[in-house]
């Protein structure tokens, strides 16, 4: 028996964090966002059916700052799961496995995703 005082498997205390780590965990924490986003969004279109009054009361809140960066946010999580869902796509087809192109294929994620909420917002706002 093994009586070593180090953990058998590591721990948040000894692991460090690598690129392809942080953007598994966060495509799998987006794609719990998209589905409450998804509610939300669903809601406020329901809300035209439901009355003039609610949807009015919707409408207002999402011309709020509060309203506004749920929105953004929400814009933000699906541009990056779509762009991690792609990067995926290629793993699924036998590309990307060296770890200097699983951290530039992270990085490339994270920057787009900023990159295309940006763009997008733009567009929605008849900037671009």
């Amino acid at each position: 028996m093994n009586d070593s005082k180090n953990p058998l498997s590591p721990h948040l205390q000894i692991y460090r964090w690598q690129v392809s780590s942080l953007v598994s965990i966060t495509h799998r924490i987006t794609g719990i966002l998209n589905l409450l986003g998804l509610i939300f969004i669903c809601t406020w279109i329901s809300s035209a059916g439901i009355g003039e009054n609610f949807f009015e009361s919707f409408s207002v809140f999402l011309k709020s700052f509060i309203g506004k960066f749920i929105l953004i946010g929400f814009t933000w999580s699906m541009s990056y799961h779509l762009l991690s869902g792609i990067r995926h796509f290629f793993w699924d087809l036998g590309y990307g496995y060296e770890i200097k192109t699983a951290n530039l294929s992270g990085i490339i994620v994270i920057i787009g995703s900023l990159f295309l909420t940006i763009i997008l917002w733009m567009i929605g706002k008849g900037l671009i």
